[in-house]
């Protein structure tokens, strides 16, 4: 899944549980990138299980080798960390991801991986324009303007009415809105909770609401899927790990524009993979939608430094 939406961690708060180890922006930016490539391996590897397996249980077995990796992790260094003070909002939050995961990973089964990132890269957006009703923030004329072409460039790639359209293409939209929803939320947990008990949770949470599902959608897999499903559960949570270690090393302003980065990734697994290349209206869409997504974090920046000032 896209580095912005579908569902790795992409918390870029700056509160105390956030404090950087040490700034090395280079360093930050080399674990961005590793990180976004880490989620363009497991959206293939969730490409290939979405023809044989239900999504409900491709997403069960991800989330519990998750549960494993992060518990694990947490052990081994004498420290999980499982209390939070807003467990209301880690439910909440978890569930969003969950959705956003599973409608990512559904969405993926009939479209090319490019396509879907494209449009899952209008996450950004979203997030701008939800932080109106959820935060209280002000939007002003040229982020709105920014979100509108934003959007112009979405329509361009799922072409709504066209032959090349495909419903898939909402589920993407809804994947990303969910997403939206769940960093809005982790902005507000930013500073008051645990990153890595933030982790911790929304494993739990999404294995929790699987393991109730996943008896009703079946289908017993091979030993090659089942271990092809356990290595999409590694490989995106450790992309999740990186990321959030790449968030303490820089900020999220400069750390943001790179996670573009995974566009060309999706390109390139697309045809290696799969032998498919986005069209010339594609790419046109998704330039559209990275730049209204690069002038958005720009005017982030710069309301921020007004604020400092």
């Amino acid at each position: 899944m896209p580095a912005a939406p579908p569902w790795h961690l992409r918390s870029g708060g700056d509160g105390p549980y956030l404090a950087r180890i040490m700034e090395n922006p280079t360093k930050g930016i080399l674990l961005l990138l590793v990180a976004t490539l880490c989620f363009s391996i497991s959206d293939v590897m969730a490409k290939i299980l979405g023809n044989v397996l239900p999504v409900i249980e491709i997403g069960w077995v991800r989330y519990l080798t998750s549960v494993v990796i992060v518990i694990a992790m947490g052990l081994s260094r004498g420290r999980l960390r499982v209390r939070v003070r807003n467990p209301g909002t880690q439910l909440v939050r978890g569930v969003m991801m969950v959705t956003s995961m599973l409608a990512f990973v559904a969405a993926l089964r009939f479209l090319p991986i490019a396509d879907a990132a494209a449009v899952g890269f209008v996450s950004p957006l979203l997030i701008t324009a939800l932080s109106v009703p959820m935060l209280g923030e002000i939007v002003g004329i040229r982020r709105w303007t920014a979100i509108a072409v934003g959007f112009v460039g979405v329509l361009i790639v799922i072409r709504p009415g066209g032959s090349t359209f495909h419903p898939a293409a909402l589920l993407v939209l809804a994947s990303s809105l969910t997403w939206s929803v769940a960093s809005i939320l982790t902005r507000r947990l930013s500073g008051q909770d645990d990153p890595e008990a933030t982790m911790l949770w929304t494993s739990l949470v999404g294995f929790g609401v699987l393991t109730a599902m996943v008896p009703f959608d079946f289908v017993m897999p091979s030993p090659g899927y089942f271990a092809l499903n356990i290595a999409m559960g590694s490989v995106a949570t450790i992309g999740q790990y990186w990321m959030v270690l790449a968030y303490r090393h820089a900020g999220a302003a400069l750390l943001a524009p790179f996670s573009y980065v995974q566009l060309l990734w999706a390109t390139v697994f697309g045809f290696m993979v799969f032998a498919t290349l986005p069209d010339q209206l594609t790419l046109l869409g998704a330039a559209i939608i990275t730049a209204s997504g690069l002038y958005t974090i720009h005017r982030e920046r710069v309301r921020a430094r007004a604020k400092a000032g």
